[in-house]
């Protein structure tokens, strides 16, 4: 709305104030992040009382006594506190970004369709009162039917915008200068599997105080930066772009993204105030799930699937921990890899701390991070 408002008065604010970092959207990138910070912090109090008041309390069950015993002190803490995220995340896009730009609309409505799958989903579990009566949450099926059921709406409208520029129908590789064209159907299949599959990763990573919303916070810094080098100029009057300079696809309009992906980053520190160990909060399949669905969605507009594999890898590393120990256990009869999965788990039961755990594994994150950014000099 700030955007919108200043864009109404641009020839006062630019001609009579000669304020013009408005324009900008690094600036407005910065001003969003700091407003989704700020509203979680304020907010978080607010939404916990709320949500205690109606008694949305975690009772964590694990199929291993161990674990259980490790997490018995969780027990009654409130969760879907994603609430505080989506929130914030809102609050810093519709003040900072142009809404009139469709890569962030799509985004937008891309987060109220899986917060709310998340959210009724998390509700059907947390208020059940009598658990050999009512189901605990949506069944998988249900689940993955809307899950799969948003990622077609947004791959579709998404290639129907894209389909004419040339840069964001290939398939980009790390260390290779060339991208490969797509089939109009593999595009749409590979945006549906990576925003079903990331929202599932993060779903699957948030078990740890502060553990998911940590690395979301890395994870959205790099989107960020990738938006902004996909569209922007590397100087207002210059005719070089970013992308150019980095052998990047060149994907217009893209760049009023990185607004959205600050806005995320901004929320996620704002949360883990209130997320880290002891957790007052968890953010449950309310903020697991919109989280991690940005996250496909920011590499299909980008053209960054396969970085994404890097940059999110601790998200990657989570997922097979589960495939291989299911895939394992059923091969074998009953035997296992892990003592637990996800991997986190099988880490805190080896010994390791929750705090350890969880900040050890955000310097993986930082380092997969670091990484995937390198690599692009590197192409």
């Amino acid at each position: 709305m700030i955007y919108h408002l200043l864009n109404l008065m641009r020839s006062f604010v630019q001609g009579t104030l000669g304020f013009y970092a408005w324009q900008d959207v690094m600036f407005r990138s910065i001003c969003a992040g700091l407003t989704a910070l700020i509203v979680a912090w304020l907010s978080g109090p607010k939404i916990i009382r709320w949500l205690m008041t109606m008694k949305i309390g975690d009772r964590p069950e694990f199929h291993h006594t161990n674990l259980n015993e490790l997490n018995k002190n969780k027990a009654n803490t409130p969760t879907m506190g994603g609430l505080i995220i989506l929130a914030s995340i809102f609050s810093g896009c519709l003040l900072w970004a142009d809404l009139t730009n469709p890569f962030v609309q799509k985004a937008l409505i891309l987060a109220i369709w899986f917060g709310a799958l998340g959210a009724v989903d998390d509700w059907l579990k947390l208020t059940c009162k009598d658990k050999s009566k009512t189901r605990h949450g949506l069944k998988p099926w249900e689940k993955l039917a809307f899950q799969f059921g948003g990622a077609v709406l947004i791959a579709g409208f998404l290639y129907s915008d894209v389909h004419k520029i040339e840069d964001a129908v290939r398939l980009w590789l790390p260390f290779y200068k060339h991208g490969f064209k797509l089939a109009p159907w593999l595009f749409v299949a590979i945006a549906i599997l990576y925003i079903s599959a990331t929202s599932n990763a993060v779903n699957l990573t948030d078990g740890m105080d502060g553990l998911a919303a940590g690395c979301v916070a890395i994870v959205s810094t790099v989107l960020a930066l990738l938006c902004y080098f996909a569209s922007e100029r590397m100087a207002p009057s210059s005719g070089v772009y970013w992308a150019s300079y980095l052998l990047l696809p060149h994907i217009p309009h893209a760049g009023e993204l990185c607004i959205f992906y600050s806005a995320i980053a901004g929320a996620a520190m704002g949360f883990l105030w209130y997320n880290c160990h002891p957790a007052q909060t968890f953010m449950g399949d309310t903020g697991s799930l919109p989280l991690g669905a940005a996250m496909g969605y920011g590499a299909i507009v980008t053209r960054n699937e396969i970085l994404l594999l890097i940059i999110g890898g601790i998200f990657v590393i989570e997922m097979l921990s589960v495939i291989l120990q299911i895939g394992y256990y059923k091969y074998t009869g009953g035997k296992r890899i892990f003592l637990c999965s996800p991997i986190h788990h099988h880490f805190h039961l080896k010994g390791w701390s929750e705090p350890q755990v969880v900040v050890r594994f955000w310097l993986i994150a930082a380092a997969c991070a670091a990484f995937a950014l390198a690599t692009l000099k590197i192409r």
